[in-house]
């Protein structure tokens, strides 16, 4: 699998109860359009090649013969399609009959896997036609028509012999529903997708029902999950069925099919196993489950050989449930189905990303609330320049001295105004701590930067790095002498952004008493910002505030460490270090899936490539994107010694990079590895260096 990304799918075929022939048919037709579209892994609903409600007719010899030729034509027409697929289908063995799941590959039958729990109750009594595949079961059966022996039983799984990563498990309907699924100790010994046939019907609530349980079963399993549900043709006398397909990807559903559609349908994901690799590594509680569980000695393994994706999804057809992204297909770009989340860390839904603003926040207040209480701080010093980091650092104090019943007046606001300051930053510090009931003040940091400088032999004149770090050391001493001074802590106002990239000054503002945007990337400041506006103009209680945030949202980040030209801020954060949308993705992606550099442009393309960045005229190229990413690397890496000594902050996400727990780096690690994979990556694809 190229990237480990495998493209998967669900079917439901228009099926004619009890007419195999037929539905050999429509199942030939779905495999050969999922073979077009590069699926590699496609399921059909149970007992498909028959139909689920044929009743007592499981019992007629016919119906049974009728099968095993339909298994076999279907074997036939599909030899020169490459798509694993499973069909299900009745096959009868040492006087029992076994509702199953038979697994094909280029007109082979690599597997069959029966149901394990058989319900009988209500309107499923199953047990009437079909035995539970429980106790001693023969490790292979003979199939009418077909040569030599196939692998039989429920401790089967299909392995990729060139990937590992794609190993596949079969469970049946019921078999999801029960309190200990088959598929959970497949999971447990080494099952990365779990495919399910299944018949389940249509009554109010159940779909809702249906959805979270694969959903939790993905999550619990760290698995992909494709379940696929009998269709509105099997609709009979008591029951109404919807084709409800379902695909999860540890613990997110990522596609799902609408209930009755009128025509057949493939519901299609591209699957990220080396992100589940990645978590069960990483969750190193899931191999004590699995040891605990007793090993793989019970388990076999049926290898099979597959070709990679080549994720060139086509025109989309009303029969196939692919989706185009964030926009049309860019020249020479493969496509995934569904797209690359261009924004990681910011839900797109307004409602939900509101929501998820609230719970951030709260999260940050809570955290520094917990600090105030336990040293019995009264007070609290904040370094205010008017940009967005100490904006939000300010709001998010002032929710926690709120939280501890603390006088907001007791937060000192101190912005320091030196060679780089602009009127319409100071402008708006000024107000921020006005409208947020902070005290301000102001202190010209001018005259002892330039006696610093004299101490130094600093030529006031060279703009250099030496420049621009003295000012912001001699405003972190200020701050932290005021904070003895009033008996508070100085509150950190740098981001995760800034952290991975080092874009801090040593001892300079990298250091506080409690940082709490330290998990928050800049991509989320913004929004962070935007919610306190939106939730300061609901209100209507606040008078300015949501003007002033307004204006400082609209002015470009910068450190304001360069002298202004005509009156305007010369030092653009982002077109020094690179676009901030850029590094949070790259970040997002090294830190919480462990991908390496070839994947992440791979994604970053499929994701930001052709689109406009944020706030400027300029267009992401793919030579654009291949410069920020080594740089972000050659950042990353060199930066780690500012990150092992910062300060505690309050954990708010999946990634963050305390070295206390969540990023643990040797200061001096090398990036030999990386490097190298960029520059291969650069000579084959005819990038420029950075």
């Amino acid at each position: 699998m190229k990237y480990g990304i495998l493209r998967a799918a669900c079917a439901v075929p228009q099926l004619a109860v009890a007419d195999c022939s037929h539905n050999a048919e429509a199942i030939v037709s779905l495999v050969q359009q999922a073979h077009e579209k590069q699926i590699r892994l496609l399921v059909f609903p149970e007992l498909s090649i028959t139909g689920y409600t044929c009743g007592d007719l499981f019992l007629q010899h016919t119906l049974q013969q009728a099968a095993y030729a339909a298994l076999r034509n279907i074997c036939e027409q599909t030899r020169s399609c490459d798509v694993l697929f499973a069909a299900g289908l009745p096959v009868e063995l040492h006087g029992a009959r076994y509702n199953c799941a038979a697994f094909i590959l280029r007109g082979e039958v690599l597997a069959v896997i029966p149901k394990t729990f058989i319900p009988e109750y209500a309107e499923f009594y199953e047990r009437r036609w079909f035995t539970p595949a429980m106790g001693t079961l023969p490790e292979t059966i003979r199939i009418p028509g077909f040569p030599g022996d196939i692998p039989f039983g429920t401790d089967i799984m299909l392995q990729d012999k060139n990937d590992m990563r794609f190993c596949v498990s079969a469970e049946i309907c019921e078999d999801v529903w029960v309190p200990l699924s088959p598929s959970t100790l497949h999971a447990l010994h080494g099952a990365t997708v779990i495919v399910n046939l299944s018949a389940s019907n249509e009554v109010a609530g159940k779909a809702e029902y249906r959805r979270m349980l694969v959903a939790a079963h993905s999550a619990k399993t760290v698995s992909a999950y494709l379940y696929a549900s009998a269709g509105h043709d099997e609709s009979s006398t008591d029951m109404v069925f919807g084709g409800h397909c379902i695909i999860a990807h540890n613990g997110s559903i990522t596609a799902e099919s609408p209930l009755f559609a009128e025509d057949a349908r493939i519901t299609a994901a591209d699957l990220d196993l080396e992100r589940l690799w990645h978590d069960r590594l990483r969750t190193t509680t899931f191999a004590c489950c699995a040891q605990e569980a007793g090993g793989c000695s019970h388990f076999r393994t049926v290898d099979f050989e597959i070709a990679d994706n080549v994720f060139s999804g086509g025109t989309s057809t009303a029969h196939i449930g692919f989706h185009a992204g964030n926009g049309t297909d860019l020249p020479g770009t493969e496509r995934l189905i569904g797209g690359v989340d261009p924004r990681p860390f910011v839900p797109h839904d307004p409602a939900r990303r509101s929501e998820r603003c609230r719970e951030v926040i709260e999260m940050q207040a809570e955290g520094l609330a917990k600090r105030l209480r336990h040293i019995h701080a009264k007070s609290a010093v904040i370094g205010l320049s008017g940009g967005l980091d100490s904006t939000l650092a300010l709001l998010v104090t002032a929710r926690a001295f709120d939280k501890c019943a603390i006088s907001r007046s007791a937060i000192t606001a101190i912005t320091m105004p030196c060679f780089g300051t602009t009127g319409r930053t100071l402008a708006n510090a000024r107000s921020l701590a006005e409208q947020t009931g902070a005290t301000l003040k102001e202190i010209d940091i001018q005259k002892a930067v330039r006696q610093h400088f004299a101490d130094i032999g600093q030529d006031e004149n060279c703009h250099d790095v030496t420049y621009e770090n003295c000012q912001a050391r001699e405003r972190t001493q200020v701050l932290m002498d005021w904070a003895n001074k009033s008996g508070g802590i100085v509150i950190g106002t740098g981001d995760l952004s800034e952290l991975a990239l080092g874009w801090c000054t040593y001892n300079g503002d990298q250091m506080s008493m409690y940082g709490v945007n330290a998990s928050i990337p800049k991509t989320l400041v913004r929004h962070l910002v935007d919610w306190f506006a939106a939730e300061a103009e609901k209100s209507g209680t606040d008078g300015g505030l949501a003007p002033v945030l307004r204006d400082i949202l609209a002015t470009p980040v910068s450190p304001e460490l360069l002298p202004p030209q005509e009156g305007s801020i010369s030092q653009k954060t982002e077109e020094l270090v690179g676009p901030y949308e850029l590094h949070d993705f790259f970040l997002y992606h090294v830190l919480r899936w462990g991908a390496g550099p070839e994947k992440i442009f791979f994604l970053a393309e499929q994701a930001l490539l052709g689109r406009t960045a944020e706030g400027t005229d300029s267009v992401y190229t793919r030579d654009m994107i291949f410069k920020w990413l080594t740089s972000f690397y050659q950042r990353f890496f060199s930066q780690q010694f500012k990150r092992s000594c910062m300060p505690d902050g309050a954990k708010v996400g999946t990634v963050c990079l305390s070295p206390r727990g969540d990023w643990r780096m040797p200061s001096d690690a090398s990036a030999a590895a990386w490097n190298a994979e960029l520059a291969a990556l650069a000579e084959r694809l005819g990038l420029e260096k950075a």
